[in-house]
């Protein structure tokens, strides 16, 4: 009887999921033991994304928060202004790429390279501008060029990841949020200018007291920046709560060996070009930070890219990052939906 149940229950998961239009399109969880990524894709050749994304767009949001992130595969996209037309359709228009932490070049609008950090090094996963005081609800990818091997995006859904933090942990960070400490100006990481998009440090200091950030300048036309966020936060369209954060992705502990090492030779903590800190800037525990990464590394999925891709995340329902790479890769970005609360 057991094992007659459980065939039923997975018999159930790999079962298509009603999007309308069956006849022309598949959705169903990309993995029988994940519902992360929901794949979507046509059962004929030749139906164009935008088309019919604008003739389905409630279905698509609707599965988007349940989901937390959908897979569009084998449709007809042949283009960045393509790809911009449809964010565009299913989310409005796209946001400009502010207070930055990665490096990336703008190749049409507000499309933008997914990263330009080195193909050899893996980008820890993370919700798009958790750090900041706004961030977009929503972030896409579309893949133009795969790597040759690796540079996948991981992803993971935050709901789960919360409830892999060990309560104790949780309720720390509850309490007093995340510090971010960031500094610019010394030769790692992105200069002030890139990251705040001007050369003006009168705007770089409206820019800080707008949007809550403690800043100093120290010499040589160098800045540090503090800024408390949530660690915690609930989703405003489903009300659950999510692990919405940079805490281990700036930490300084969870660089690459080499990277880390080179840097503490060369800068004292409060001078690392970004560290985190509890909201109170009391230490986070070694520890703490270790299972941090544990429910992270538990709640992965990884899939390879195929030409013509796109991913669409919730950006606070899905956390994602990259693999390293070898070969030409291309994949791009863009965001959309602004939205911004204190956090609980």
């Amino acid at each position: 009887m057991q094992s007659t149940t459980s065939s039923t229950i997975r018999a159930k998961r790999r079962q298509c999921v009603n999007l309308s239009q069956v006849e022309l399109i598949t959705a169903k969880p990309l993995f029988a033991d994940s519902s992360l990524p929901l794949l979507v894709q046509p059962n004929i050749a030749g139906i164009n994304l935008i088309k019919w994304t604008a003739s389905n767009q409630e279905l698509i949001a609707k599965n988007l928060l349940k989901y937390g992130g959908i897979l569009f595969r084998n449709f007809e996209i042949g283009s960045m202004l393509e790809f911009e037309q449809f964010i565009q359709t299913v989310s409005g228009e796209l946001l400009e790429y502010r207070d930055r932490s990665s490096p990336r070049s703008a190749i049409q609008g507000k499309i933008y390279t997914s990263t330009d950090y080195p193909a050899n090094q893996s980008i820890f996963l993370h919700s798009e501008n958790s750090y900041a005081a706004v961030w977009p609800l929503k972030i896409f990818f579309h893949c133009v060029t795969p790597a040759k091997q690796g540079g996948e995006t991981p992803i993971a859904d935050t709901r789960k990841l919360f409830k892999q933090i060990n309560p104790k942990i949780r309720d720390r960070f509850l309490e007093n949020g995340v510090m971010y400490v960031r500094n610019f100006g010394d030769g790692f990481g992105l200069p002030w200018q890139t990251v705040f998009q001007t050369t003006n440090p009168s705007e770089v200091e409206t820019f800080c007291r707008s949007h809550g950030i403690e800043f100093e300048w120290k010499e040589g036309n160098r800045l540090r920046t503090r800024q408390v966020r949530q660690a915690i936060t609930i989703h405003p369209k489903t009300g659950e709560l999510v692990w919405f954060n940079h805490a281990a992705f700036f930490h300084v502990s969870t660089l690459e060996p080499n990277i880390r090492e080179a840097l503490l030779a060369e800068f004292s903590e409060e001078d690392l070009p970004h560290n985190t800190y509890y909201g109170d800037g009391s230490p986070i525990e070694a520890t703490v930070l270790e299972e941090i990464r544990a429910a992270y590394q538990q709640e992965t999925v990884i899939f390879p890219w195929q030409a013509g891709d796109v991913l669409m995340l919730d950006n606070m329902l899905t956390a994602h990052g990259r693999q390293p790479f070898s070969g030409q890769r291309k994949v791009v970005v863009g965001m959309s939906e602004q939205f911004s609360h204190q956090y609980i």
